[in-house]
C-alpha cells in the first residue's frame, strides 16, 4: 500500500514519539524501513541512505559527537530518506541535541524521537511499519485478497480475461502478457499510460528479461513489474502496471503469482501469437498463410519495406535487440522479429500504410550501418525499398536461397543488401538450371588460363576479383586486402586489361565481368 510517515506515526510502536522537526514533511511516502548502527557512521549513511526508506538508529556510535550526528543527518536529508527516527537510550543519546534539529531542519528531514523504555523495539517498529506497507488497514482490504476474490469469481466471470479485468479496475494496475518474442497476446487496461513498444524498450535497456522474479521498471513515470510464467509448459513475460505506484515490489510479486495460479485454476489458453506466426510464414515463404494471419496480427494495410536475417549472433543479442529498439522508437517504424538459435528474422514495416517509400527506406538503411558498426563475426542481409507483402516473401526467399553462398562470393563483406543478394542468387541459378547462361559468364574469363599459364592466370583473376567484388574497383583497398603493394595491383589490373581485350571498368563490361567473377568464386567452392 502507499502509506506516508504520518500513517506511522499512527502505530503503537510509535507511541510517545515526537516529531522533533519537519512536521510538515510528513506526508513523505515510505517503502521500506533500515537501521544505522554501522560502527563508520559515513559508512551507514551509504549503506541507509536511499530514497523513500524510514531509517532508525540510536546513534550509539556517535552518541557523544553532535558533530557526527548533524553530518549523518544533512548527509541523509540530502539522499531523500522519508524519515530518521531516533531512539533515546540513558546509554546512548539522551536526548536530541538542539543543533541536530536545527540541522535536520535545513535539510526539510522529518526527525522523530523515541524513548527506548524496552517495550518498543526494532524489531516492533519494523515488523510494524512493514505491514502497513503490505497490508494497509486492513489486510481483507489488500491487493491480493481483492484479486483473488475476482479472479476466482467462477459464478460471476464467465473466462480468465474478463475475471482478470475487473480485478485490475477494482484494484488500480493493468496487466499485459507477451510471448517471449515480445508480442502481445493478452492486455488488460485500466488507464492508458504508455506504449507497450516503449515499454519493451526501456526494459529490455534495463535488461530486466534477465533477472529471477518481478523486476521493477520505471517508464516514463509509470511503474511497472516485469517477470516470466508458464502457462501448459510455455514461458511468457508478464508485465504488471502499478497505475499509481501504491504497491510494493513484494505485493506484485505475489500478485504475479496469483495470477499465474488463476490462469491454471481457469485453464486458460492463451489465443495464438499472431504476429510471430506471421513471421515466421514468411520466412519459409508461405504467403497464403500470411494473407489469412494480416487482420488476426493488426497488419491489414501496413507497408513492408524492409526484410532481413542477422546470422551466428552467438555474441550478446541484446546489444543487437537495443539498437533496433533504438531505431524503432526513433523512427515510429513497426517491426516483427523472431529468433532461432543464433539467427534472428526481422520485418520492417510503416505503420498506416502512408507512402513513406524513400525516409522509411533511408532508416532501414541507417539501422543496418549502426548494425554493422556493432557486428564482429555476424552477418546481415536485407531486402529493402519495398512496399507489398508478396515482395517481403520474395526477399526472405532470396535470403534463403543465397545466404550460405554470399560469403563465397563476398569474403570481405558482413552486410549484404538486395543488390549483391539478387546477383548471387542469379550466380545459383545458373548453376543449378541455365547450363548455357554458365558457360557464356565463365567464357568471358577463359583467356586467363588459355593465354598466360595456369598459375599466372589464376593469380591475374584473383587480383580482378578482389578489385571488382570486395575493393569497389579501388587499387588501394585492392592492395590492402591482398597484402600486395598497389604497383603490383596496377601491373596486375593492366595485364587483365589485356588479355579480356576490353576496358573491364567500361559500363558496358563491368556488369558481366562482375557475373562472370562471382560465378568463378562459386565454381571453385
Amino acid at each position: 500500500m502507499k502509506i506516508n510517515v504520518n500513517d506511522c506515526l499512527k502505530l503503537d510502536a510509535f507511541r510517545g514519539g515526537r516529531v522533533l522537526a519537519c512536521a510538515d514533511e510528513c506526508t513523505r511516502r515510505v517503502r521500506s524501513v533500515s537501521v544505522l548502527d554501522e560502527a563508520d557512521l559515513a559508512m551507514g549513511v551509504e549503506r541507509n541512505g536511499v530514497g523513500e526508506q524510514m531509517v532508525i538508529t540510536h546513534f550509539w556510535t556517535s552518541k557523544d559527537d553532535v558533530e557526527a550526528q548533524k553530518a549523518a543527518v544533512a548527509a541523509l536529508g540530502r539522499k531523500g530518506i522519508s524519515a530518521l527516527v531516533v531512539y533515546l537510550n540513558e546509554k546512548g543519546v539522551t536526548d536530541v541535541s538542539p543543533e541536530v534539529i536545527r540541522t535536520a531542519e535545513s535539510v526539510r528531514l522529518p526527525l522523530i524521537s523515541i524513548r527506548d523504555d524496552g517495550n518498543t523495539t526494532y524489531s516492533m517498529l519494523i515488523e510494524q511499519v512493514l505491514d502497513k506497507i503490505l497490508y494497509g488497514e486492513n489486510y481483507s482490504d489488500n491487493i491480493l485478497n481483492n484479486s483473488i476474490s475476482h479472479l476466482l469469481n467462477f459464478e460471476k466471470h464467465s473466462n480468465f480475461p474478463e475475471a482478470l479485468r475487473e480485478a485490475a479496475m477494482n484494484n488500480n494496475y493493468q496487466v499485459v502478457l507477451m510471448t517471449e518474442e515480445f508480442n502481445t497476446i493478452l492486455t488488460i487496461e485500466t488507464r492508458h499510460l504508455v506504449r507497450i513498444e516503449d515499454a519493451v524498450y526501456a526494459a529490455r535497456k534495463l535488461d530486466a528479461f534477465n533477472m529471477n522474479g518481478f523486476t521493477r521498471v520505471e517508464i516514463e513515470s509509470v511503474v511497472t513489474y516485469w517477470g516470466f510464467i508458464n502457462i501448459k509448459d510455455s514461458r511468457y513475460i508478464l508485465v504488471i502496471v502499478d497505475n499509481d505506484d501504491e504497491y510494493s515490489a513484494s505485493e506484485m510479486g505475489k500478485l504475479a503469482q496469483t495470477i499465474e495460479l488463476a490462469i491454471g485454476m481457469w485453464k486458460y489458453t492463451p489465443d495464438r501469437d499472431s504476429r510471430a506466426e506471421f513471421i515466421k510464414s514468411a520466412v519459409r515463404g508461405d504467403i497464403s498463410f500470411c494473407h489469412t494471419l494480416l487482420d488476426e496480427s493488426g497488419l491489414r494495410g501496413m507497408q513492408f519495406t524492409s526484410c532481413f536475417y542477422i546470422k551466428d549472433t552467438t555474441g550478446d543479442k541484446d546489444a543487437f535487440y537495443e539498437v533496433l529498439d533504438e531505431h524503432r522508437k526513433r523512427t515510429d517504424l513497426g517491426m516483427l522479429l523472431t529468433t532461432e538459435s543464433d539467427e534472428i528474422y526481422g520485418i520492417i514495416y510503416v505503420v498506416g500504410g502512408q507512402a513513406r517509400g524513400i525516409e522509411a527506406k533511408n532508416a532501414c538503411l541507417a539501422m543496418y550501418d549502426d548494425l554493422k558498426a556493432l557486428c564482429k563475426e555476424e552477418k546481415i542481409f536485407h531486402i529493402t525499398g519495398m512496399e507489398t507483402l508478396e515482395a517481403c516473401v520474395d526477399g526472405f526467399k532470396m535470403i534463403n536461397k543465397t545466404g550460405k553462398f554470399m560469403d563465397k562470393v563476398f569474403p570481405f563483406k558482413r552486410v549484404f543488401s538486395k543488390y549483391e543478394i539478387s546477383m548471387v542468387s542469379d550466380c545459383v541459378y545458373m548453376q543449378t538450371g541455365s547450363q548455357m547462361q554458365r558457360r557464356m559468364y565463365l567464357d568471358l574469363l577463359e583467356p586467363f588460363e588459355r593465354e598466360v599459364s595456369q598459375n599466372k592466370g589464376r593469380m591475374l583473376i584473383d587480383t580482378l576479383s578482389t578489385f571488382v567484388l570486395d575493393a569497389g574497383m579501388n587499387s588501394n583497398r585492392t592492395a590492402d586486402f591482398m597484402n600486395i603493394h598497389n604497383n603490383t595491383v596496377q601491373y596486375r589490373l593492366k595485364k587483365a586489361n589485356e588479355i579480356l581485350g576490353a576496358e573491364m571498368t567500361a559500363n558496358r563490361v563491368i556488369p558481366g565481368l562482375t557475373m562472370a567473377l562471382a560465378l568463378k568464386r562459386l565454381e571453385e567452392v
